[in-house]
């Protein structure tokens, strides 16, 4: 904890935190392409097709947010890492 009673980044709370927001984004990403794809079949009346691209999209969305979203973090540890040498 720093002076002003805030958590410190670094700290596993803050961590664990910022993964489980992570998870929940990503399944709310595939939830949505799921059943946006499940709304476009009924209304274009095609089976299985736009649930499945709808699907995969979705995977691939939540891949791409989540391997940004760690990019980020473990550059800003790194300039962190370097203010403290």
């Amino acid at each position: 904890m720093t002076g002003k009673g805030t958590p410190e980044k670094s700290s596993p709370i803050h961590q664990y935190a910022t993964y489980s927001n992570l998870a929940f984004e990503m399944g709310a990403v595939i939830a949505l392409g799921v059943f946006g794809g499940i709304k476009l079949d009924k209304l274009l009346n095609i089976s299985p097709l736009f649930t499945i691209v709808c699907s995969l999209a979705g995977i691939a969305i939540s891949l791409y947010l989540i391997i940004r979203s760690t990019m980020k973090t473990q550059k800003k540890q790194k300039n962190e890492q370097k203010g403290t040498d």
